[in-house]
């Protein structure tokens, strides 16, 4: 939390309580939209409303700490940065959400930027399909889910 501290102050802005508990709440939850956030930090603060959690997400991303995807058709759904790039995969069956290291793009990113002078925002990409269908836990959520 002392990073985000000092990003702020070096920006010029104040971390107030309610920004403190939005970035608290965006870390815990993971992935989550504002609604989610807003759901979060009322357990702590009933003083919070929905266009503060809004508010304070887009000057957060503003600020490189945290991000959105959007990982469904409803709100966009905002992450903690926390130093490491990722994109998600999410499986339309169980609406499970797997963070995947941008490494295994590197083969497609090249050839995006050789052939079309295209640099990719990977934190921005998401890949919808379906989990294995048998072995995992993921193929018997998703059996689960189907019946």
């Amino acid at each position: 939390m002392s990073d985000w501290r000092e990003t702020l102050r070096e920006k010029g802005y104040r971390l107030t309580p309610q920004r403190e508990l939005i970035l608290q709440a965006v870390q815990r939850l993971g992935h989550a939209t504002p609604d989610e956030v807003l759901a979060e930090v009322r357990t702590q603060s009933s003083a919070v409303n929905v266009s503060t959690v809004y508010r304070n997400l887009e000057v957060l991303e503003e600020l490189g700490l945290v991000r959105h995807a959007h990982l469904s058709d409803r709100a966009p759904t905002y992450h903690s940065v926390g130093g490491h790039e990722h994109f998600h995969l999410v499986c339309r069956n169980c609406g499970r959400v797997v963070s995947v290291d941008p490494d295994v793009l590197l083969p497609l990113i090249e050839t995006l930027r050789a052939d079309h002078g295209f640099a990719v925002d990977v934190g921005h990409l998401t890949v919808f399909g379906t989990c294995a269908d048998a072995g995992d836990d993921a193929g018997r959520a998703c059996e689960a889910q189907s019946e």
